[in-house]
């Protein structure tokens, strides 16, 4: 029997669930629930989500700490130390058929919803999802639509794709990032690490006609590390090189293979 199918017919039993009981919590069949606690099969992912859910405590420690022996205030005291940053935080995901990891994406009109829904299974489920292919296959990806102009070139509607990071001090100074904060919601920006110093990050927009400003480290409750953008909308010449410039350019050309002709 391995660690996490002791955990779970343990912690059934401690909440008083028989296995008919606790399979209709969880949506599942008694059998499987059965051949999970017995360890002829291992959970998915979205499994564990929904037992952790039930049990209060993390998928962390459902699978990697042996719980058995623990009482119901013990356990209600782990589950209120994840919850105040003193133990592994758990990040809710969705998979496909196959057990792939989707990309969520968090739409410009949910992104206020995020901020209260971003831990909950059930709202992950209801966003939009997709794959891509040519992203490295060690990390955890999710997409959010951005709103404003505060850092252009990108423009409102482009979707950045973010990589999950555990913690803030991973952060690299001067790299963009979507930050999930309690206090500003779901934010894009180029983000400098003073962590170390007096405990906070500078969040700072390209575009300069935006002030930047400090965020407490503890006021963060997610970090995406952005690793690609997908776009509709195809940035403009910058520098010397304007419109207008490049169309003079295009109408010399043109007159430079006129005159060729005419020779």
């Amino acid at each position: 029997m391995t660690l996490v199918s002791k955990n779970i017919k343990y912690l059934r039993k401690l909440h008083a669930f028989t296995q008919e009981q606790f399979s209709e919590k969880i949506g599942i069949k008694r059998s499987l629930l059965g051949a999970y606690e017995e360890g002829r099969a291992d959970p998915r992912l979205n499994n564990l989500l929904n037992m952790a859910k039930e049990f209060g405590v993390s998928v962390d420690v459902l699978i990697s700490q042996d719980v058995t022996g623990i009482s119901r205030d013990d356990l209600k005291v782990l589950g209120q130390k994840e919850e105040n940053g003193e133990g592994l935080k758990i990040l809710s995901i969705t998979v496909d058929k196959d057990d792939n990891e989707n990309i969520e994406l968090v739409p410009q009109k949910a992104s206020a919803g995020y901020l209260n829904g971003y831990s909950d299974p059930e709202y992950l489920q209801e966003l939009p999802k997709f794959q891509l292919p040519n992203l490295p296959q060690n990390g955890t990806y999710r997409a959010f639509e951005l709103s404003g102009d505060s850092m252009l070139p990108l423009v409102p509607g482009t979707i950045v794709i973010g990589k999950y990071l555990e913690s803030a001090h991973d952060i690299k100074s001067g790299k963009t990032y979507v930050l999930v904060s309690k206090q500003e919601g779901v934010v894009y920006k180029r983000v400098f690490n003073y962590l170390d110093e007096n405990g906070k990050l500078f969040l700072v927009s390209d575009n300069k006609i935006y002030a930047p400003y400090e965020v407490d480290a503890t006021d963060i409750l997610e970090i995406w590390e952005a690793k690609a953008f997908i776009s509709v909308s195809f940035p403009d010449p910058e520098g010397d090189m304007t419109l207008d410039k490049l169309t003079g350019i295009v109408m010399d050309l043109q007159q430079e293979v006129i005159k060729l002709k005419d020779k």
